[in-house]
């Protein structure tokens, strides 16, 4: 039998593979070893947080979303710390992205897109109440859960840097283009609360549509059809939504519809059941106070694995969908990730991707059996990074995870195609052989 390999460890949780990446933070899967409960962590780095002056901003965000309590919202459980790290404990969410739902499907019938409408307003309304908002609402930051409900993902820890000035409104410009507000690209500041619900306009949009309200290539024309509101509406869209939706995308944030306003809105208000859920649990802040005096006695101890982390059933199960096998090697979804296998060993398979990187003008940096492969040269969003890391998922049967962890999805896609090119050498397996098993 293959001896026990050591997992990566932050006090009681078992780290797993990441999950996602951003700027300021990356998100790992994790197990609670007490309990075997499934948890995703994101993790800070505290020189970033210090270099940024975020630390206060980070404090308010946290201790604020401990006290969120919404059927709608992802959970944050707690946050732990060590010498260089802040880790935000968060609820795991197994039903994948609602963007995945629109790049399989497409457009969504009206009663549905409804559905998810509301459950996105229920979630904003009750977080703006408590002062939080999100900055960057979008399809990929609504996520599924087992029973098909939504769940707004990275709500108040989305936009960690920034900051609210004397007059109090926002200043810095961020989010997704496509998605943001027409005051959000101006510089004369913004309310967060008007910011947000133009963003959900455009997923409404979205879901009835199957594509973007507002889209160019060019930066420069993009940003004058957000700030004219030049848009369309498909002919197969009801009155009700048209009327709803173009009340949403007002380019003046002084007269655009309110959520009080849109919470009477006869096309929203059909089949509408607002959630009911107890908030009265109460919350401890003592973590989030611990995180931040920095002293190393509320430090959790950190382990690092040195080999390919092993992958057992319950986190292969983790990787489907709803916990439904049947999708976990679904290739239509691939789009920023997809995964393969190979009989070689760990090390060569490094190797032989390192090899068949660089001449695709990639720079490779590598840390035990992760990498990071990132383009030298500068892409239609920026340069492409790409992020591997090997499972051992048997004794002798590696799966490789290459995922896009920045820069645009088509360029990943080709990027993705000349790699197996130069890989032919290898057995793999691809997720699709898989599927035909």
């Amino acid at each position: 039998m293959n001896q026990a390999k050591i997992k990566r460890r932050v006090g009681k949780y078992e780290m797993g593979r990441t999950i996602g990446e951003g700027t300021f933070a990356k998100v790992k899967f994790a197990r609670n070893s007490e309990t075997g409960e499934p948890v995703a962590i994101k993790i800070l780095d505290k020189d970033k947080v210090l270099k940024h002056k975020m630390a206060e901003q980070i404090k308010r965000e946290i201790a604020t979303m401990k006290l969120i309590r919404h059927p709608h919202v992802v959970r944050l459980y707690e946050v732990l710390a060590s010498k260089t790290k802040i880790f935000i404990v968060l609820e795991f969410v197994t039903g994948g992205e609602l963007f995945d739902k629109i790049v399989n499907h497409g457009r969504m019938h009206e009663k549905e897109a409804r559905k998810y409408f509301q459950q996105l307003i229920n979630a904003v309304d009750y977080c703006h109440s408590r002062g939080v908002y999100h900055r960057d609402l979008k399809p990929e930051n609504l996520l599924l859960d087992a029973s098909g409900n939504l769940k707004v993902s990275d709500f108040g820890l989305s936009a960690l840097s920034q900051q609210v000035r004397d007059d109090g409104l926002l200043h810095t410009t961020c989010g997704t283009p496509n998605y943001v507000a027409p005051e959000v690209l101006n510089d004369h500041g913004y309310d967060g609360t008007t910011a947000d619900l133009w963003s959900c306009g455009v997923i409404l949009f979205v879901l009835l549509a199957g594509y973007l309200p507002f889209d160019d290539a060019n930066l420069i024309n993009l940003y004058k059809k957000i700030s004219a509101a030049e848009f369309s509406c498909p002919p197969w869209m009801s009155f009700g939504a048209m009327k709803l939706i173009t009340r949403i995308l007002d380019p003046n944030p002084m007269t655009r519809i309110t959520i009080s306003e849109i919470l009477e809105d006869e096309w929203f208000k059909k089949d509408h059941k607002p959630p009911v859920f107890n908030e009265k649990e109460d919350a401890n802040l003592d973590d989030v106070e611990a995180v931040f005096k920095d002293s190393e006695e509320y430090h959790v101890t950190e382990k690092k694995e040195e080999q390919p982390t092993p992958m057992n059933a319950f986190e292969l199960i983790s990787m489907s969908k709803g916990l439904n096998l049947g999708n976990l090697f679904d290739e239509q979804g691939f789009k920023r990730e997809t995964r393969f296998t190979s009989k070689c060993s760990a090390n060569e398979i490094i190797s032989k991707i390192e090899e068949a990187a660089k001449p695709l003008g990639f720079d490779v940096h590598k840390k035990n059996y992760k990498m990071r492969l990132e383009n030298v040269k500068a892409g239609r969003k920026g340069n492409l990074n790409v992020a591997t890391e090997v499972f051992q998922v048997a004794p002798s049967l590696h799966m490789v995870e290459v995922r896009k962890a920045k820069g645009d999805t088509l360029e990943f896609h080709k990027f993705y195609k000349n790699l197996s090119t130069s890989l032919e050498d290898v057995v793999w397996k691809t997720e699709e052989d898989m599927q035909d098993r």
